[in-house]
């Protein structure tokens, strides 16, 4: 084998061999990805038992706690509602009528199993993902309170 053969041989075997790892990392990576849907995206292109994160706003009268830290509330984006679950202690200022971004596993069409909740931070956040799909929906009006494109002119606290 000559010189420029040895030399070529190292290289594509290095080549492959980084090619292979690469393809390893992102194999191994595959379920870290998580992609973030509105109620009605994720009605429309997730599929059961997939892993991702559902915003919106909290529904008014929707958030039924249980004495075992389990709370159950909707999620809406004013076209669409989803059934959220969770088991777990909610950030303080987690309440009806606010942003909320939960991540985990969608159960069944409509029903999704949270493992984390976030809520808004003050009275002007609200999390750039919900604040997008509210835009696309085109129900958000710059400027304004988080809930006060889809409540019905009811205060909230």
């Amino acid at each position: 084998m000559t010189r420029k053969g040895r030399r070529m041989a190292l290289i594509s075997s290095a080549l492959a061999v980084g090619g292979l790892a690469l393809g390893l990392v992102l194999f191994a990576m595959r379920d870290t990805v998580v992609f973030f849907y509105g109620p009605t995206e994720a009605a429309e292109k997730a599929k059961p038992g997939q892993r991702l994160r559902i915003g919106g706003l909290v529904e008014l009268g929707s958030v039924q706690k249980a004495a075992d830290k389990s709370v159950a509330f909707t999620v809406t984006d004013g076209t669409k509602t989803m059934a959220v679950t969770y088991n777990g202690l909610l950030p303080d200022l987690f309440r009806e009528g606010q942003g909320v971004v939960t991540e985990g596993v969608l159960v069944s069409p409509g029903v999704f199993r949270a493992d984390s909740v976030l809520a808004k931070h003050d009275e002007k956040y609200m999390p750039r993902e919900v604040a997008d799909a509210l835009k696309k929906e085109g129900r958000w009006q710059e400027g304004a309170a988080a809930a006060r494109p889809l409540d019905s002119g009811k205060k909230i606290p």
